[in-house]
């Protein structure tokens, strides 16, 4: 793997450990600006929305630029708005930074996963991707705890001004390590959008949405339900969560390895594993050490579909793939927004801390079958009396056929 790759897993790693330290940090920051903890909480709402509508915009602003210097921009970004953050006077003031450092997310990992793949030749896109995003798994396992640790300890400006020192060795790690790679010829915004026009490609983002969502659906009401349900103290959520990360770690890594072998039956598997594992979780719950195995386990099976998905829409969106991943990625964020909602209305309808499983479960079976659906029209549209076949302009969803096709676009 091109050494380039690890200044983009560093930048994922910065990323990374600025979407979740967060969470850890939310009384603290409260505290300290005088507001409710509900109030501070919109410091992660005001994060997610930022992804999810900066990724199609800073993607779309940077089209006429080079991707390595994209990225460069967008790790300035990503620095300055954690320095806000923690030089912030105000609560409006840290919120503004907060947006202004998600911006710069999902059009990194949009980006930087067409960059990843390719530095590399076209049967190790997927491993390539899955490299540059262990730098967000890591950072559950490493950033996250330890920016927790640094905040409560030295206080929370700390760590955002550590998390921004991330940023600028991941910058000056860009800026020497990742080349000038040729744009590919004629492609303009329109071609980007046209992406959108392929039902494989909404059905990549559909899964995305419906798969990563059953893990957030569950994760997101884990300190209640380790607490209440299996019986752990508070302090032991974090190593919980460090856990989930390392099934992260564990997961992204297998993806990327499998998924340029076997990309849907590596889906079928990781995708319906992860419905039964959810839906047991509402028994494993109950006890410690089942509930602490399936937490490593819905964090290795949640994981084990990003690198998949992620190659899939840049297959599917081949000759112009940089907007589609980015909005993957927004796609992922939108799914734990979706998911966190969901798991909420059924706790507060009285079900209990597990019913969320159930929620996650559901999602995950919805996004098996929509992998199910994607395959079927694949096969449907490389069967010899489809219509169509073969002609000029045809678009090809085999994926061979596409795989070979995005290699010679790049």
């Amino acid at each position: 793997m091109p050494l380039a790759l690890l200044a983009l897993a560093i930048g994922a790693f910065g990323i990374g450990t600025t979407e979740f330290v967060i969470m850890g940090l939310l009384p603290e920051v409260a505290g300290d600006f005088g507001v409710s903890i509900p109030t501070a909480g919109f410091l992660v709402t005001g994060y997610a929305l930022g992804v999810m509508f900066g990724a199609p915009l800073m993607t779309v602003l940077g089209t006429r630029i080079s991707r390595k210097r994209m990225l460069m921009l967008l790790m300035g970004l990503f620095i300055i708005g954690n320095l806000l953050s923690a030089v912030a006077p105000v609560f409006a003031v840290m919120l503004i930074g907060r947006v202004v450092a998600s911006l710069a997310h999902g059009a990194f990992f949009g980006i930087g996963s067409v960059v990843a793949a390719d530095l590399v030749a076209p049967d190790k896109k997927a491993g390539a991707i899955a490299m540059m995003f262990t730098g967000l798994t890591v950072a559950n396992v490493v950033g996250v705890p330890l920016g927790t640790l640094v905040g409560q300890s030295a206080g929370w400006r700390v760590t955002f001004a550590v998390v921004a020192a991330l940023g600028v060795v991941g910058l000056v790690g860009i800026a020497k390590l990742v080349p000038e790679l040729p744009r590919a010829e004629g492609v303009r915004l329109r071609h980007e959008l046209a992406a959108f026009k392929n039902a494989q490609v909404l059905l990549a983002m559909a899964m995305t949405v419906l798969g990563f969502g059953g893990v957030f659906a569950a994760i997101t009401y884990i300190a209640p339900m380790m607490t209440h349900v299996a019986g752990f103290a508070d302090g032991s959520v974090t190593w919980l969560l460090v856990l989930f990360g390392l099934g992260m770690v564990g997961g992204n890594l297998i993806g990327g390895k499998y998924a340029d072998r076997a990309l849907m039956p590596l889906l079928y598997v990781s995708l319906g594993a992860l419905a039964l594992v959810l839906a047991l979780f509402t028994l494993t719950a109950h006890h410690k050490v089942l509930a602490a195995v399936t937490i490593a386990l819905i964090g290795a099976l949640g994981f084990a579909t990003v690198p998949p998905l992620q190659k899939r829409v840049l297959d599917q969106a081949h000759g112009a793939p940089t907007l589609a991943s980015a909005v993957n990625i927004g796609a992922f964020n939108l799914g734990n927004a979706l998911s966190a909602w969901l798991g909420g209305l059924v706790i507060a309808a009285g079900l209990g801390y597990t019913a969320p499983n159930w929620v996650g479960a559901a999602l995950a079976a919805a996004a098996l079958l929509l992998a199910f659906v994607s395959a079927a029209l694949e096969r449907r549209a490389d069967s010899p009396s489809a219509p169509g076949t073969g002609a000029p302009g045809a678009v090809v969803t085999g994926a061979t056929s596409t795989e070979h096709r995005t290699a010679v676009s790049h």
